[in-house]
């Protein structure tokens, strides 16, 4: 009896031992951003977290901040390639040769904020088509996405509203919102931020930038810009791709793909919540720090949204864009506009 009771527990010992052992992935993550700020902390503490859980542990990320790996700018290669990184952030607006279409976010002056802005994002991803297989052209899919405050003006000098950024030279990385202000009657450049736009403050030729309300405290833009205006209308558009490279993410087993899947749905479900919350004291910080901050009232805003004309900048892009061969853009601006268009409207 004692004969047959050792093969029959080994055997068992056999069948158990996969599941006591299940082999745990790490996810390499790059992110350009140190962390600290509201994007890269929610990330860390809430997303990061979800995944390991809801994969019972078969996913592990070692994250790598600040562009440790990878700066904004090389990003999306670095993911594709997938020799230093298997997930990491990707900004559109520094791959705008890769993902043409994902411009078309920044086109608007003016959009939802907290909830309403992740509800819009998760519709357009999931409701056209060409976003995805645009990413996946790229040799990545997207896993999360991930948004900022919305749009500041700060200036070197008081401004009563934004009539008076006329005759002033302003910075912005977007060429969308150099159009912006150029119909808004200002003089916009371009230039790294460093040193260059430092010095452009100290000797008067810069008046101002236009910049997420947050990454302007974060570079203490403040300190030397300290007239402020801000609204929640004011649309960045500045969307944050959490991708992953193409061949890492086909290798996964399904129920670790249904893990990140359910581990951005807990993340979607608090994100507007977080950003809603911070906003106020996010204002309160610049306040406190020297900033003379003032919200716009919502016929400012919507005399601003006329003033950049940004309709017919989307017209002429979508031109620009289809005399290089891309026949989606004219499509695609229009189910992104009309999102957009019913985002707004919705209470």
């Amino acid at each position: 009896m004692e004969l047959i009771r050792k093969p029959l527990a080994f055997a068992l010992a056999l069948l158990l031992l996969p599941a006591a052992v299940s082999a745990t992935t790490t996810l390499r993550y790059t992110d350009h951003e140190p962390l600290g700020g509201m994007r890269t902390r929610f990330i860390h503490d809430v997303f990061f977290p979800a995944v390991e859980k809801e994969s019972q542990g078969r996913l592990k990320i070692e994250a790598h901040w600040g562009g440790e790996l990878s700066t904004s700018y090389d990003a999306l290669r670095t993911v594709r390639e997938g020799k230093t990184a298997d997930i990491g952030i990707v900004v559109p607006e520094y791959a705008a040769k890769e993902l043409p279409l994902h411009q078309i976010f920044k086109s608007f002056p003016v959009g939802p904020s907290g909830d309403k802005q992740i509800a819009f994002f998760r519709r357009v991803f999931t409701e056209i088509p060409a976003f995805p297989a645009e990413l996946k052209k790229a040799g990545v899919v997207n896993v999360l996405i991930a948004t900022g405050y919305p749009l500041a003006f700060f200036s070197t000098h008081p401004l009563k509203n934004l009539e008076d950024i006329k005759g002033t030279t302003w910075r912005s990385a977007s060429f969308w919102h150099q159009g912006f202000l150029r119909n808004a009657g200002a003089t916009p450049v371009t230039m790294p931020w460093g040193p260059q736009t430092v010095e452009a403050f100290k000797t008067g030729t810069l008046d101002g930038i236009m910049v997420n309300v947050d990454s302007g405290y974060d570079l203490k833009i403040q300190k030397m810009a300290p007239d402020v205006l801000v609204s929640k209308e004011l649309w960045l558009g500045h969307v944050y791709l959490l991708v992953m490279n193409q061949k890492v993410w086909n290798e996964l087993a399904q129920q670790d793909k249904d893990a990140i899947t359910r581990a951005a749905g807990i993340a979607y479900k608090t994100a507007g919540s977080v950003m809603d919350s911070n906003y106020e004291p996010q204002l309160d910080a610049l306040r406190k720090d020297g900033a003379n901050v003032r919200e716009l009232q919502h016929s400012e805003v919507t005399h601003w949204k006329q003033v950049t004309r940004y309709q017919d900048a989307q017209a002429q892009w979508v031109k620009q864009q289809e005399a290089q061969g891309n026949t989606l853009a004219a499509p695609v601006m229009e189910k992104v506009s009309v999102m957009m268009t019913e985002s707004m409207n919705s209470r």
